[in-house]
């Protein structure tokens, strides 16, 4: 083999979606924006799903609010203490944009896609899902009704999986004060939810 081959020509490049979280972290925090880009992709999902349950109806504006976290994430990236942190320090950024949106928010009779006809899928009960379809909808209503940081730890918890420790330092309470606006949060739903059980 010639000096030429393979191993001249030094170690194969790493494909950074096979990186871990902290390394890719460490990557972004030294502006690599394919790095950031991985943990754009890794959170996209889940951000955006925080985003649109807590604030509604208005997909565009969940979708706008999302990417300002992800901005304000690339922008403030040097801050982050440890680099395998960077979910939750994510998510505390995107509950803190979502509460500011709810507080700035002025009630508006918005039509959005939920409310179009569900198309079914073939082999499926058209009532069941009929029936499915007006549960979410109806939770979805209850969850506008819970004061926002009764949503946010509600859905920080039961639709994230969040510990409490988590929640209380997303959204700056303690732990105890997390769990009190989860039982609230609850048993208000509980009550309006009672119908589809």
């Amino acid at each position: 083999m010639s000096a030429a081959g393979p191993a001249a020509l030094g170690p194969a490049p790493v494909d950074p979606g096979e990186l871990d979280e902290a390394t890719l972290v460490a990557r972004a925090r030294d502006r690599d924006a394919g790095a950031f880009e991985v943990l754009v992709r890794r959170y996209e999902r889940r951000i955006y799903a925080l985003c649109v349950r807590m604030l509604g109806p208005g997909r565009a504006e969940a979708q706008d609010v999302a990417q300002d976290a992800f901005i304000t994430a690339w922008r403030r990236l040097p801050d982050i203490e440890q680099d395998g942190a960077f979910g939750g320090w994510l998510y505390r950024i995107a509950t803190n944009r979502c509460l500011t949106a709810l507080r700035s928010k002025r009630p508006t009779s918005e039509i959005d896609e939920r409310n179009a006809p569900a198309a079914t899928a073939p082999g499926t009960d058209p009532q069941r899902t009929a029936q499915n379809a007006a549960a979410m909808d109806a939770l979805s209503r209850a969850l506008q009704y819970l004061p926002p940081s009764q949503r946010a730890a509600w859905l920080l918890r039961e639709v994230h999986g969040r510990s409490y420790d988590e929640i209380a330092a997303l959204v700056g309470a303690s732990p105890t004060a997390v769990r009190g606006r989860i039982a609230r949060a609850r048993i208000e739903l509980a009550e309006v939810m009672a119908p589809w059980r």
